[in-house]
């Protein structure tokens, strides 16, 4: 191979070498030009992190529990109660719970089931007024246990797990008043799911009084 030869191609190598430099930092100027647009952060509702404890009960004894602390009810005017003397006075109901109504369950009983042989009530007992009561919370059908108090009832005060709430807020919650604003979780904690027994009210919005169903837009699903 000739010197000449050898000069060529070492000239058309460092110009190969010095092309592919030059592309290199062409490529990262363009991608440093480029400019990510920031995803705005979006706040979540503080009410989302909320997750209230649970008993998971499998059966009477588990059902007990509840007689351990204070309970609240999750829907007012949603869950029937009777008059207790050893048994529900199913026929003769007394009224129906209140929203986040606090109450104090003495025992957790079985009682029959009007119209069945076979299956039984699950009944929370509690006093009120100086009178014991009961309400359903389950069945026992000839030993298979289906129990709903976790959907009816919490065990922690509702003012602790939605202690972010504002003052005026939990007032009138307490007041059993809606406000325009409230979320839907609130407007619920005030005046439940429905009017109380024996007031006529019904349900047509929900449980909103008929005076809020023209802001019902303000309220978020729950």
């Amino acid at each position: 191979m000739s010197k000449t030869t050898r000069i060529v191609q070492i000239v058309v190598l460092v110009a190969i070498v010095a092309a592919g430099i030059n592309l290199h930092l062409t490529f990262r100027e363009r991608r440093a030009g480029l400019t990510v647009a920031k995803q705005p952060e979006v706040a979540l509702d503080p009410d989302y992190y909320i997750t209230p404890k649970k008993l998971h009960p499998q059966d009477l004894k588990d059902a007990k529990e509840l007689t351990k602390q204070p309970v609240w009810v999750r829907d007012g005017y949603r869950y029937a109660y009777y008059p207790y003397a050893g048994h529900s006075d199913f026929d003769h109901p007394a009224g129906t719970l209140g929203p986040i109504e606090k109450l104090n369950i003495k025992d957790v009983v079985l009682d029959r089931t009007p119209g069945s042989a076979s299956q039984k009530q699950v009944m929370a007992v509690f006093e009120k007024d100086g009178k014991r009561y009961a309400f359903p919370i389950g069945v026992d059908d000839n030993g298979d246990y289906k129990i709903y108090s976790d959907d009816i009832l919490f065990i922690q005060d509702p003012h602790e797990l939605y202690k972010h709430w504002p003052t005026d807020v939990w007032k009138a919650i307490d007041n059993h008043d809606v406000k325009p604003g409230m979320n839907e979780i609130q407007a619920f904690f005030a005046i439940g799911v429905g009017g109380p027994e024996g007031t006529g009210t019904s349900n047509p919005n929900r449980g909103l009084p008929r005076q809020w169903s023209s802001a019902a837009h303000h309220l978020h699903q729950w």
